[in-house]
């Protein structure tokens, strides 16, 4: 017996033999192409349906676009970041576009092989989060594929920019905790080891907001950051040597609720608790915050409407590459929940 032949895939040419209509027919229909009445468009669309048809994305990069984007993100175990990818793909959701992602991992050497690969596979855009690469290296991509950056301060002439407003949410928190009566508020920032790009990032941006609104409030004396990172054990580290003072902080603000969870870890080991001994906020409002056992104090910073404007700003610079930048830059909120209160007598 002969083994039976390999399933053939369905073509342009088959699609539009079952639909009878000519093959440039369907090809306007599948690029939303001006010409299609509303009844060539459901007849294709169902003979689509009816033969299982995938367009061919490499095939179609030959055409011009191959209606993938790629998305960047650098830390897959951070619960924040899915959130910005949510936006993403909600705000494509009606469209021909499909994600492809990649992990970044933190890494500039990391960071430049997927952004290469996804460039390689033929992405119309690229949408990256937080990246680490310098400014330099961020402008070649966008001369070579319509890039929408995110989580970077700053301006360019080639990229679009989505970020949060990092000092104002930094001052949301110190306020909050000062209102309480707090005075000895303690920060646990992201140590950034490259100078030429501090001034984008946000860990920066909020470690100065910190500063700002403690100086703004008469607590000068009392400003204290410990540089560890935005992870879990980075707050967990960053916890223990606050603890360890002589005298330690009555509140700390964790840059991130991914080290806000090392934070509450180490009170826990250290037989204290939250907020009796020691008052604990973080920042991004992730949703493990609102969690009832954890409860935790956060800055909302509309992780989806984040994505939204990534994917809105990147259609249209796919559309026109020649368009200005634009630079969106969102109003975080306070969102105050169990694990901070009045300090300790």
């Amino acid at each position: 017996m002969e083994p039976s032949a390999s399933p053939r895939r369905v073509t342009i040419v088959d699609v539009a033999r079952h639909a009878r209509v000519s093959t440039t027919a369907v090809s306007k229909v599948l690029r939303n192409a001006y010409g299609a009445s509303p009844e060539m468009q459901a007849k294709v669309r169902r003979a689509i349906d009816e033969l299982g048809y995938r367009p061919y994305a490499a095939a179609r990069g030959l055409r011009g676009q191959t209606y993938t984007i790629g998305v960047m993100l650098p830390d897959i175990r951070n619960p924040f970041f899915p959130e910005i990818l949510d936006g993403i793909t909600g705000r494509l959701e009606d469209t021909d576009y499909q994600v492809l992602m990649g992990p970044g991992c933190n890494g500039e050497k990391a960071e430049a092989r997927v952004t290469e690969a996804l460039i390689d596979r033929g992405m119309d855009g690229l949408v990256l989060v937080a990246p680490v690469s310098s400014r330099a290296r961020l402008e070649h991509i966008a001369a070579t594929v319509p890039t929408v950056v995110v989580g970077r301060h700053g301006d360019s002439l080639v990229y679009d920019t989505v970020a949060d407003d990092d000092v104002a949410g930094a001052a949301l928190v110190v306020g909050h905790l000062a209102a309480l009566g707090h005075r000895r508020i303690a920060h646990i920032e992201h140590h950034e080891t490259d100078p030429t790009r501090i001034a984008e990032m946000p860990n920066a941006q909020r470690a100065d907001g910190y500063r700002k609104a403690m100086r703004n409030l008469g607590l000068e004396a009392e400003i204290d950051v410990v540089s560890t990172s935005y992870t879990q054990q980075g707050g967990y580290d960053g916890a223990k040597e606050l603890l360890a003072r002589p005298q330690r902080p009555t509140a700390v603000f964790a840059g991130a609720d991914f080290a806000a969870m090392g934070v509450l870890e180490a009170v826990a080991e250290a037989g204290l608790s939250v907020p009796g001994d020691l008052s604990v906020a973080g920042y991004d409002n992730t949703s493990f915050a609102a969690l009832g056992p954890i409860s935790l104090t956060s800055v909302d910073q509309a992780g989806r409407e984040i994505g939204r404007n990534a994917a809105r700003l990147l259609l249209e610079r796919i559309a026109d590459r020649r368009k200005p930048s634009v630079q969106v830059r969102l109003s975080p909120a306070l969102v105050t929940r169990r694990t901070t209160a009045a300090p300790p007598a």
